[in-house]
């Protein structure tokens, strides 16, 4: 999307820093040079604050540097907190592999007796979701000998209203027909849900629409979301997409992360 030019002047640097997402990085860059140019006349001295200060203005550049500098810290110390994460949740199902059993139910993909096993907790209307989706049919053709099981988690709304959970209904609805790829496929490549395009998604791919309201409206599926939901919570998942192989959590949803995980699996 283009947008309108703005006939404002251009933002001064300082303002450009404390705006978007690093204005608390950089607010805090602020702040600490701020207090070394406080204390440092009587530190040293000397007039060392009026020093500093000439040198941040004629060196603007260096508070870009200390904001660069504080992002990377976050974005390691986030890393570091994905990773105690998902080595919580790999805990937790070591310690009751019940939370992540293959439903009989689930729409699964491969091998019964497969070496590796991939499942993945996922919302329709997930960005993230979307994004994977291609990759995730991509490593289904790529690793025949791997199983893919399909984990319904809508959580973009109530916990049984909303587009995502009809959407959720609609596929397992057409995973009933023997629908369910192509049906995920298309789901997932729609940038707007709506219960229309659901539908629409639904005749196109010839499921038969009598036979999937009412699979829809039933309590089977109702209860296959709800125990999914509850598995999901116990093993106090925080998002979507969430990956499992071989019952560990996957620290990234990056595709190129999963297959190296499948990989490793795989030669285990």
């Amino acid at each position: 999307m283009t947008e309108t030019p703005d006939p404002r002047p251009a933002p001064s640097l300082f303002s450009r820093l404390l705006s978007g997402n690093r204005a608390g990085f950089a607010a805090l860059a602020v702040s600490l040079i701020a207090l070394v140019i406080s204390v440092a006349p009587y530190a040293t001295g000397t007039d060392f604050g009026s020093r500093v200060k000439t040198y941040l203005v004629q060196n603007p550049e260096v508070l870009q540097e200390v904001s660069n500098a504080l992002d990377a810290r976050a974005q390691q110390q986030q890393i570091a907190e994905n990773r105690q994460k998902t080595a919580e949740i790999t805990a937790r199902v070591a310690a009751n592999p019940g939370l992540l059993a293959v439903d009989s139910r689930d729409a699964a993909f491969g091998p019964a007796d497969a070496k590796v096993t991939v499942i993945e907790f996922f919302d329709f209307r997930c960005p993230g979701c979307k994004a994977t989706a291609p990759e995730v049919l991509r490593l289904m053709q790529a690793h025949p000998d791997v199983r893919f099981v399909f984990k319904d988690w809508p959580i973009l709304d109530g916990p049984s209203n909303g587009v995502s959970h009809y959407a959720a209904r609609a596929a397992q609805a057409a995973h009933r027909q023997g629908k369910y790829l192509p049906v995920f496929r298309d789901l997932m490549a729609q940038p707007s849900l709506s219960e229309a395009a659901v539908d629409a998604i639904l005749q196109a791919n010839g499921v038969s629409m009598a036979e999937a309201g009412a699979a829809m409206a039933g309590p089977d599926v109702a209860r296959h979301l709800a125990d999914i939901r509850t598995s999901a919570m116990a093993m106090g998942l925080i998002g979507t997409p969430t990956f499992f192989v071989n019952g560990k959590a996957s620290e990234s949803i990056e595709p190129a992360a999963l297959e190296r995980q499948i990989r490793d699996a795989k030669a285990g």
